[in-house]
């Protein structure tokens, strides 16, 4: 099995570079409106926004920022297959603008985009990461009225395009099985509320911008199992640092990532170059932790009456019988922003 990477230095605002219905699941965390280590960028993208800041107009700001986003979404629906999923990490802001301080509800906006271009809104994940922090609260102590909670979490918005994915083929049916999702972990992903996974290291050595922004592996990397299969394409319009491509090529999927930053591909290579390791951690892992799950319920006397067959454990579905975790074993550097993965699967 050989999978398939490439990254291309564009702008998001336009990717007519890419088919229509090309790609099975989009997956990324876009620049976060009214956040400010993010006003540069979208002030060389619009004027209107350069000119909202400067008269610090919050509304403004905040409509013309997302304009700019409104953009990236409409190519992305185009681009999305039937029955595709859109997953889009995003925060909500909060800023003072005017000498007012206010949130900034940056996904009730994209929701209200998602809706006009016709997706399904699905449900969605509070992920709430772990903070080490003191305090809970901004502005006035411990007097009444003039205090706020302190943020800590963000939204996973998740979209789909049309109605449920249809799988006709023999081969299509197979390799759907062969992506299954044990059944204790999917109990565990498939929760609206992630409390176990911290944010991801932010220092960038870059001159491009000295935070990469980036969300954590663990966050793509449960969201390509949970809504694509092996041998699907995924897409990241706002590439980064690559956590993406890493997690698609772990996974067993082709991956796409746009990015407008060319100071960036370097960061990008060194992320391809992990592949085999993060990907031999990754899926060893979940073998882990499944052949744990086992040896608790026989421990517990509880049956579990099927076996898989790639791996030869016990599984509690019948639906778990073909799952295959295809282990990374080399990455080729086919030429500047492209890779190709081989894969061994079973008997891991």
């Amino acid at each position: 099995m050989k999978t398939h990477h490439r990254v291309h230095t564009a702008d998001s605002r336009d990717l007519h570079a890419l088919p229509e219905a090309s790609v099975e699941l989009i997956l990324t965390s876009p620049p976060y409106p009214m956040v400010e280590m993010w006003d540069a960028a979208f002030t060389s993208m619009s004027p209107a926004v350069a000119t909202a800041l400067a008269a610090e107009d919050a509304a403004a700001a905040f409509e013309a920022m997302h304009l700019e986003l409104d953009r990236v979404w409409a190519h992305c629906e185009r681009v999305l297959a039937d029955g595709g999923w859109m997953a889009i990490n995003i925060g909500d802001a909060t800023r003072t603008l005017g000498g007012h301080f206010q949130l900034h509800s940056n996904h009730a906006r994209v929701i209200q985009t998602m809706q006009r271009l016709g997706l399904a809104v699905m449900p969605d994940i509070l992920w709430r990461k772990p903070t080490n922090g003191p305090t809970k609260f901004m502005g006035s102590g411990m007097l009444p009225a003039g205090a706020y909670v302190t943020y800590e979490h963000e939204y996973i918005l998740l979209f789909r395009k049309g109605g449920k994915r249809v799988f006709r083929t023999p081969e299509d049916k197979a390799r759907r099985r062969r992506s299954a999702l044990f059944w204790e972990e999917r109990n565990h992903w498939f929760s609206d509320l992630w409390t176990d996974i911290r944010g991801a290291n932010q220092i960038l050595d870059s001159k491009t911008r000295g935070r990469s922004a980036a969300f954590p592996l663990e966050v793509p990397w449960r969201l390509i199992h949970m809504y694509s299969c092996q041998d699907d394409t995924v897409l990241d319009p706002f590439a980064g640092t690559g956590t993406t491509l890493l997690a698609a090529a772990a996974a067993g999927r082709n991956s796409i990532g746009v990015e407008v930053s060319g100071g960036l591909l370097s960061a990008v290579d060194a992320t391809m170059a992990a592949t085999v390791e993060a990907g031999q951690r990754l899926i060893s892992t979940r073998l882990t932790r499944h052949r744990a799950f086992v040896a608790d319920r026989l421990t517990a006397n509880k049956v579990l009456k099927h076996t898989n067959g790639p791996h030869g454990f016990p599984v509690m579905t019948g639906q778990e019988t073909d799952l295959c975790l295809p282990m990374p074993k080399a990455i080729h550097h086919e030429g500047p922003g492209s890779w190709s993965v081989d894969l061994k699967g079973g008997n891991t």
